[in-house]
């Protein structure tokens, strides 16, 4: 996929003990039992990360990675 995916993979891999053989682009958040607390934490993370502003609805539990790229990619474009 692309670097951010493989970015935001290593956060997930890092901060939260996610095996990387866990996610796929289609994997939610939700299904890799992220609260909305472990969100919190994710949002900040990527943004330092990213070098990035994130709002507080960019993520959601419902959202799959391929989306979260997608919201992290239209950011990263607008800088």
């Amino acid at each position: 996929m692309s670097s951010t995916y493989d970015r935001l993979v290593t956060l997930l891999t890092n901060g939260f003990g996610i095996e990387p053989g866990e996610v796929s682009p289609e994997t939610t958040f939700e299904e890799l039992d992220l609260d909305s607390l472990a969100l919190v934490e994710l949002t900040l993370a990527a943004q330092d990360e990213f070098g990035i502003q994130l709002a507080d609805d960019d993520l959601h539990a419902a959202n799959t990675l391929a989306q979260t790229v997608e919201v992290l990619d239209s950011k990263l474009v607008t800088l």
